[in-house]
C-alpha cells in the first residue's frame, strides 16, 4: 500500500529531495519581535538570513507548541481519502509534539476506525529528521509496509549522531540548558560548548573548546569515531547562517571520505530560536549511542 510521509517543519532536509518525494509538513508558528509567522514548509535561505540577522540585532524570538487539534486538521483530509500516514515527530526529549501527535492519531482512529497512522519519535531534530525522512522514502521504495517502515525508523533513530556548537551561549541559558554564570564566563573566554543529542533525545554538553578551529576539528574527530556508512553515506551539516564555516567543515569531511553525500541546510526558525545565529551541526548515522 502507499502512504504519505509527514514531518513537522522543525525538520531540515534537502528541498529537492523533499519535493521530488512529496514529503509533507505539519506547520508550526514562531514569533520574531512583534510578528507571528506560520512556517508551513522549510524557509528559503534568503528568509533565514533575514531571520538570523534580526537575532544578531537582539530581536526576541520564540516558538509555540503544536496542539493535538492542529495535527488532526492536517491529517484528516488524507485520512478521509483513505491514505495512510507516517509522521516523524520532533524528539519527545525536546518537545511535547510527539505526545500531541499521538493523541491526535488516537482521536482520528476513533473517528475513522480504518485509519492507519504511525507516529515515530525522531529522538532528534533538524537534519536528523532529514536523514530519517530520506530513509523512510528509500524504505517505501523497497516495498516496506507502513508498520515495517515505522519500526525501522524507530530502531535507527537512536543511531543518528548529532554534534554541534553554538556561538551565543545566552540562547542556551535562556532555554535553561546552562546557567547564567556559565554562559557569561564562556562568552568572555570565547569557549564553545560542543553538545550532542542523547539516546533519549535530550541535549547534553560533551566538551568545551576555545575558538572555532578547535571546535571544527573536534566535530570531525567525533565523526570519524562513530560514523557508519553501511546505514547511509548521507551526512547533514546544518547551520544558522554561517555558510562559510559549513563549507570549511564540508572540505574537512571530504578530505577524510570522498564518498560522502553531504547535504547542507539552514536551520529552521523553529530550532534556531533556541540556538541563536552561527550554530553549526554535524549529523550522521553511526554506531549505537
Amino acid at each position: 500500500m502507499t502512504y504519505t510521509i509527514f514531518a513537522d517543519v522543525s525538520i531540515d532536509i534537502d528541498r529537492t529531495f523533499a519535493e521530488e518525494n512529496e514529503i509533507r509538513y505539519v506547520p508550526m508558528e514562531y514569533v520574531l519581535g512583534e510578528e507571528t509567522f506560520l512556517c508551513s514548509a522549510p524557509e528559503s535561505d534568503e528568509m533565514m538570513h533575514h531571520y538570523y540577522e534580526k537575532l544578531r540585532q537582539k530581536v526576541q524570538t520564540h516558538t509555540s507548541q503544536i496542539v493535538p487539534h492542529h495535527y488532526e486538521e492536517v491529517f484528516e483530509p488524507y485520512i478521509k481519502e483513505g491514505k495512510a500516514i507516517l509522521y516523524l515527530a520532533l524528539s519527545s526529549g525536546l518537545s511535547d509534539t510527539y505526545q500531541s501527535a499521538r493523541l491526535a492519531a488516537s482521536n482520528l482512529q476513533e473517528k475513522y476506525p480504518d485509519a492507519q497512522i504511525e507516529i515515530v519519535d525522531s529522538l532528534g531534530a533538524t537534519g536528523g529528521m532529514g536523514l530519517l525522512a530520506e530513509s523512510a522514502v528509500e524504505n517505501r521504495k523497497k516495498g516496506m509496509s507502513l508498520s515495517e517502515n515505522a519500526d525501522w525508523l524507530r530502531r535507527y533513530a537512536a543511531r543518528i549522531h548529532y554534534w554541534f556548537k553554538v556561538e551565543d551561549l545566552m540562547y542556551l541559558k535562556r532555554g535553561g540548558r546552562i546557567s547564567a554564570a556559565t554562559a557569561a564566563i564562556g562568552t568572555a573566554l570565547n569557549i564553545k560548548p560542543i553538545l550532542c543529542v542523547t539516546r533519549e533525545g535530550k541535549l547534553a554538553s560533551i566538551d568545551k573548546k576555545r575558538g572555532n578551529k578547535q571546535t571544527m576539528r573536534n566535530l570531525v574527530e567525533r565523526f570519524e569515531q562513530h560514523f557508519d556508512p553501511t546505514v547511509s553515506k548521507v551526512v547533514y551539516i546544518c547551520c544558522s547562517d554561517c555558510m562559510e564555516e559549513v563549507e570549511k567543515l564540508k572540505e574537512m569531511l571530504l578530505a577524510k571520505r570522498q564518498d560522502l553525500i553531504i547535504r547542507t541546510t539552514m536551520l529552521s526558525p523553529i530550532i534556531g530560536a533556541h540556538t541563536g545565529p552561527d550554530m553549526i551541526a554535524l549529523i550522521c548515522y553511526g554506531d549505537e549511542k
